[in-house]
C-alpha cells in the first residue's frame, strides 16, 4: 500500500432492522462533507466507500475483522504514535482523528474550532 486509504460507509443504506428509511453514517458524512468540499485533494488518498451490512470483506482484508468499524484510515508510510496496528498495518478509527490526519498528510483544511 503506497497512499493512505480511507474506508466509509457508502451513503443512502437501508438498515435491515428499520425498513423503509434510508441513512448517512454520522461520522463517515463528517468525512464526506470535507471529500465534497475539497475533491482535488481526494486524489491523495484511496478513497473506498463500502456497503453498510457486514461482513466488510475490503475492511476485514485491511485491518481485521474485528476493526469493521467505520470510518477508518488505513496508514501508508509513517503511522502517528496514536494509530492501531493490525498484522503490521496502523490505523485510525476515531473521525476527529482521522479528520487531522487528512490535514497533517494531505492538505485537506483544518477543523476550527
Amino acid at each position: 500500500m503506497s497512499r493512505d486509504t480511507l474506508f466509509l460507509i457508502a451513503p443512502g443504506f437501508v438498515d435491515p432492522k428499520q425498513p423503509g428509511q434510508t441513512f448517512v453514517c454520522p461520522h463517515c458524512n463528517a468525512i464526506e462533507g470535507l471529500l465534497s468540499s475539497f475533491p482535488e485533494l481526494s486524489g491523495r488518498i484511496d478513497v473506498h466507500r463500502v456497503p453498510f451490512p457486514r461482513p466488510r470483506r475490503d475492511v476485514i482484508e485491511a485491518v481485521g475483522e474485528e476493526n469493521q468499524s467505520l470510518p477508518v484510515l488505513v496508514l501508508a508510510g509513517d503511522p502517528p504514535p496514536d494509530a492501531a496496528q493490525w498484522e503490521g498495518k496502523y490505523f485510525v478509527t476515531k473521525t476527529g482523528r482521522i479528520l487531522e490526519l487528512l490535514a497533517e498528510r494531505h492538505g485537506f483544511a483544518r477543523l476550527h474550532d
